[in-house]
């Protein structure tokens, strides 16, 4: 299933950064053996405010499986930034980030005295599930099929990929992705008017990677 019929980054210099950003540390940090410690924490944000784990939390996937479906869903999600062109997707990604991480913060806080986690999984978890929203509301199914007497459509094996890291690491995933398709409800609602904000010049379009070719 192709995103937006075009392969590549073409017009899509939001999610190429993205895509490079969270790949490259996922790698860096998998090297160094350091991708498990990523996951935030109420112990390092909370009491020992560890603001460096927040950023690397945003954008590194912790193990193999997780990197291969983020990047996945991140590549096909790159139709929305062609759709609402680069300037609107920036204040989308930015929205779904602002939004998720502390509603991922907060059930940190509020799961601290039940033992039913200790770390949340890392990784661009609120925009991939933030746009799961668009997804499901904005893109028509194109066609339909059976295996072994079960219906599928096209938009089928997004899905499957979107549960699979929902699920990569059960409890500590789960969480994430609730928050992201939370953020991405209060979007699609137009929370603060936030769908007509425009960013004047959005960070993403700083970096040599984010040049159009």
């Amino acid at each position: 299933m192709q995103g937006g019929g075009v392969s590549g980054f073409h017009n899509a210099p939001v999610t190429r950064a993205i895509v490079l950003a969270s790949g490259l540390l996922s790698v860096v940090f998998s090297v160094n053996r350091r991708a498990r410690a990523l996951g935030l924490s109420y112990q390092d944000i909370i009491k020992n405010f560890r603001v460096w784990r927040i950023f690397a939390s945003l954008f590194a996937f912790q193990s193999t499986p997780e990197l291969m479906f983020g990047l996945y869903l991140l590549y096909y999600f790159r139709v929305f930034e062609r759709q609402m062109g680069s300037n609107k997707y920036s204040v989308f990604s930015l929205f779904a980030i602002a939004v998720s991480l502390p509603l991922e913060i907060l059930s940190l806080v509020l799961l601290k005295d039940t033992n039913y986690i200790t770390a949340l999984a890392s990784g661009p978890y609120g925009l991939i599930f933030a746009s799961f929203i668009p997804f499901f509301l904005d893109i028509p199914i194109t066609s339909r099929f059976r295996i072994f007497g079960v219906n599928f459509s096209d938009k089928s094996f997004i899905y499957l990929a979107g549960l699979q890291l929902l699920v990569s690491s059960w409890k500590r995933s789960l969480i994430p992705g609730i928050c992201g398709l939370i953020a991405g409800s209060l979007y699609r609602l137009n929370v603060f008017g936030i769908r007509r904000r425009k960013v004047i010049r959005s960070l993403f379009f700083s970096f040599p990677f984010c040049t159009s070719v």
